[in-house]
C-alpha cells in the first residue's frame, strides 16, 4: 500500500521553492536535450518539497527513462552538472543531487535497485579529474525512490506515484541497514549530517514516516537522555541555519549519541544480496 500522508505524519504538500525550481528545471532541460525519447519523467524531492531548502541543501532531481544510458551521455551530463551545480556554500548556484533511473530495471522490483547515474558535490574533486559515475546496484537508491515517490514535483512526465513501484517498509529497512556502516563511517568530520540522518531514519523505522531532517531531529529529542539531547539540539539548529556547531572536543559523546540512535534503529544486519 502506498504511503499516506495524512497518516504517515507528514506535513501537507507544499509547492517547490522557487530557488530550488530554477535550478531544477535546468537539470529538465538538459534531460531533455541528452535523452529524448528515453526520458519518462523529471522529478523534485527532498528538503525542496517535503518542507524548505536549508542554507546547505542540495536540490534533489530524480530522472526516470527507458533503457540505458547512450554512449557518452554520462560523461556529457558530468561536464554539464558540474557546471551547473554550485559547492557547498557557493552563494551563485545551489548544489545539486541528480540520479538517472532506467524504470525498465525497477519492475519487478529487485533489491539493491541499479542506477544509470548519480552526480553528487561530494563527488566534485573525483569528476573534476576525470572519473565519471557508471551503472550500479545501491542499497542508497531504494530509500530515494521512496522519497521521491512519496513527496516529489514532477517537472516532467506523469506523477512520481505512478512510475515508481512501491517498496514495502521492509525493504526500506534494509535499505537503511545497508547505509549505517558508511554513513557512520563520516561521522568525524561530518557530525552535523550523521546525527541528523539517523534521526531521520529512526523516525522511519519506529513510524514509517519520512521527515525533514529537522523535524526528525525535534522529534527524537524528547527520546534521547538528557545528556545527549543537547548534541542533536545543536546539530538541528546549525541546520536550520540558527547557530554554529563545533565539535572539536566532542567527539566521545557524539559518538555516544550515533551509538544511542542506532540502537533504537533495531535495524538487523541485512542478509548477502543476489
Amino acid at each position: 500500500m502506498a504511503m499516506d500522508w495524512q497518516t504517515c505524519g507528514a506535513p501537507a504538500p507544499l509547492a517547490p521553492q522557487a530557488e530550488a525550481l530554477e535550478p531544477a528545471r535546468r537539470v529538465r532541460g538538459l534531460a531533455e536535450e541528452l535523452l529524448k525519447k528515453q526520458l519518462l519523467g523529471v522529478y523534485l524531492y527532498g528538503s525542496a518539497v517535503l518542507s524548505r531548502l536549508r542554507p546547505e541543501s542540495d536540490v534533489d532531481v530524480l530522472v526516470l527513462i527507458r533503457g540505458q544510458l547512450p554512449a557518452g551521455a554520462a560523461e556529457t551530463l558530468t561536464q554539464r552538472l558540474l557546471a551547473l551545480s554550485g559547492p557547498v556554500g557557493c552563494a551563485a548556484r545551489r548544489p545539486l543531487e541528480v540520479t538517472v533511473v532506467n524504470r525498465d530495471a525497477l519492475i519487478p522490483w529487485r533489491f539493491p535497485p541499479r542506477c544509470e547515474y548519480m552526480y553528487g558535490e561530494w563527488l566534485r574533486r573525483a569528476l573534476e579529474a576525470g572519473e565519471c559515475p557508471r551503472p550500479r546496484r545501491d542499497p542508497d537508491i531504494a530509500l530515494l525512490l521512496w522519497q521521491a515517490r512519496a513527496r516529489s514535483f514532477a517537472l516532467l512526465g506523469e506523477e512520481a506515484q505512478t512510475l515508481l513501484p512501491d517498496i514495502p517498509m521492509d525493504e526500506v529497512r534494509r535499505a537503511m541497514a545497508c547505509a549505517l556502516p558508511h554513513l557512520l563511517a563520516w561521522l568525524r568530520g561530518d557530525e552535523r549530517n550523521v546525527l541528523l540522518t539517523l534521526a531521520r531514519m529512526w523516525v522511519t523505522a519506529e513510524t514509517g514516516a519520512l521527515l525533514p531532517k529537522d523535524e526528525a531531529a525535534a522529534w527524537a529529542l524528547p527520546r534521547l537522555p538528557e545528556t545527549l539531547a543537547p548534541l542533536l539540539e545543536t546539530a538541528r539548529l546549525a541546520y536550520l541555519g540558527q547557530a554554529k556547531d563545533r565539535w572539536e572536543g566532542r567527539e566521545a559523546q557524539v559518538a555516544a549519541l550515533a551509538a544511542y540512535m542506532q540502537a533504537r534503529l533495531a535495524l538487523e544486519a541485512p542478509a548477502p544480496g543476489p
